[in-house]
């Protein structure tokens, strides 16, 4: 079974699993959206989240709203808030982050986790909120880790228990000083949650944008994180993401033993019941290692790609393919089974390689991305990744 962990979250999701990733040894389901995606394929197992990161800002999550084909703004019960409201305490313990209250903390958290046990996960995420920059939501935290201890001592709960540390700006990520009391904050609540692992992520970092502060910054700090969560806690169970490609990276280097992933689309992770996104059609350019939004710019770029490179190379022969197929792979569906097809296989090339040659084979990989990527034009609709080298070199350098 492949160490990767798709998270599903949509139907066209949960097809691409079946189809795509079927020997995924763990697949992350939403506890809302549990009766509509389980049972799992019989080789999978479950990890169920209960999703409580949607808390971090309960006024935005009352009501979604929409705009119709008018133009005009249209409002809906939010069907995650909805779901949650079923809880004991959640209106209470939702508008009182900064100042909670022992027992309701306690009482909405037993809710939760024992209509999260009915399912039956090997996995179970430890509710948690989202983390921010200063200490004010340790104490809930904190709480909900102790009550989450205490279920499991009383129920006997068999799964393993995954401590979340979500990450909500870069600010908590990049410098020592900084991530110090969160390091100190996640141990303390590991231990007091009886946890087996830990599953973290940055909310805010598109390791795919081709930023100049990847490299120097973003990246290092991801990194020294999981260094010193590693020395500091030793959990059994590590997960990073979902990014595009620093959680491979961090997965070659041992740093973590599962890669979260995207399913085709978002390769970033947002909190749940938060403002929908449709995010925009892209397709993978493989031996790139990265991806491009569909449009004029890119069948363009291509013809003038194609041109540059000799007709014995892998890549001429891939973008003529791309080129030639363009229309039917820019319809939204094909361009996220592209996506999706793509990153499964550049995840079984890294898998490959024997454990302790991975780093050194996923750098190998990004360096052919990378050289190739110098000889090729901009890509003049992509920002700060127009270079197409762009999306491959932070993540090369982070490598080894």
């Amino acid at each position: 079974m492949a160490d990767h962990i798709p998270f599903i979250t949509g139907e066209d999701g949960s097809n691409l699993v079946k189809k795509v990733y079927p020997d995924s040894d763990i697949i992350r389901v939403r506890l809302d959206r549990a009766p509509k995606f389980l049972p799992l394929p019989a080789s999978s197992r479950l990890w169920l989240d209960p999703c409580l990161d949607g808390l971090d800002d309960i006024s935005t999550r009352r009501v979604v709203k929409r705009r119709n084909w008018r133009g005009q703004e249209q409002t809906s019960v939010n069907p995650w808030f909805t779901f949650m409201s079923r809880f004991e305490a959640f209106e209470k313990v939702a508008t009182s982050l900064a100042t909670p209250v022992t027992s309701e903390v306690a009482a909405f958290v037993h809710a939760v986790l024992e209509e999260s046990a009915e399912h039956e996960p090997a996995w179970l995420t430890v509710p948690q909120i989202p983390l921010v920059d200063n200490a004010d939501r340790n104490k809930i935290n904190r709480l909900m880790a102790s009550a989450t201890g205490r279920w499991k001592s009383k129920t006997g709960f068999i799964g393993h228990l995954i401590l979340p540390l979500i990450f909500t700006n870069q600010k908590q990520i990049n410098g020592k000083t900084a991530r110090n009391p969160k390091v100190r904050q996640a141990e303390r609540c590991y231990h007091e949650a009886q946890a087996d692992g830990v599953w973290v992520v940055d909310k805010s970092l598109v390791d795919d944008n081709g930023s100049s502060t990847l490299r120097n910054k973003r990246l290092p700090g991801v990194i020294a994180l999981h260094e010193e969560l590693n020395e500091r806690i030793s959990p059994k169970i590590r997960i990073a993401g979902p990014y595009w490609g620093l959680n491979l990276v961090l997965w070659a280097r041992g740093l973590v033993d599962y890669p979260a992933i995207g399913i085709g689309s978002m390769y970033q992770y947002l909190l749940t019941g938060g403002p929908t996104m449709t995010p925009s059609a892209k397709l993978a350019l493989p031996s790139l290692r990265r991806r491009v939004g569909v449009g004029p710019q890119f069948k363009t770029w291509l013809d003038s790609a194609i041109t540059k490179l000799a007709p014995s190379h892998p890549a001429h022969a891939e973008f003529g393919d791309i080129r030639k197929h363009y229309t039917v792979l820019s319809e939204p569906a094909r361009a996220r089974e592209q996506v999706a097809t793509f990153y499964k296989r550049w995840f079984n090339i890294i898998a490959s390689a024997p454990k302790a040659g991975r780093s050194m084979a996923l750098f190998q990989d990004l360096s052919a991305a990378y050289a190739l990527g110098k000889s090729l034009p901009d890509l003049d609709n992509e920002g700060t990744a127009r270079r197409p080298e762009a999306v491959a070199e932070p993540l090369m350098l982070s490598c080894l």
